[in-house]
């Protein structure tokens, strides 16, 4: 049974940093690449940040410099460090795992972790 748990949310103030963890299990971790997205206006959701297999990231331009993405294959965990963050950082961050063509044609979702940036 595949699951992807993401932890890691909280209230916060403007300015503050969170890092959010998405555990797996039942997936071949190293295949996969890693995204968290939110919801966005007018999108069903939107790509925050994504890592490939090889550790290559990309961000959302209105996070770049304050976000990081990261991944540790042997704990079989993607990470997302959040700093300097903002009221428009306010969301549900949802984990999302695609395989590689390998791995299958499978992607998998996280039930996701609540951020609130508020004083």
């Amino acid at each position: 049974q595949v699951q992807l748990v993401e932890s890691g949310g909280a209230l916060v103030q403007p300015g503050g940093s969170l890092r959010l963890s998405c555990t797996t299990s039942g997936i071949i971790f190293r295949l996969f690449s890693m995204k968290w997205y939110r919801p966005a206006p007018g999108k069903q959701r939107e790509l925050v940040a994504a890592i490939s297999t090889i550790g290559i990231a990309n961000y959302k331009e209105s996070v770049k410099g304050r976000f990081t993405i990261s991944r540790d294959n042997a704990q079989e965990t993607v990470h997302l460090r959040m700093n300097s963050l903002t009221s428009d950082d306010t969301a549900v961050y949802y984990c999302n795992a695609v395989p590689t063509i390998i791995a299958g044609t499978t992607e998998y979702w996280g039930l996701g972790t609540q951020v609130t940036v508020s004083s």
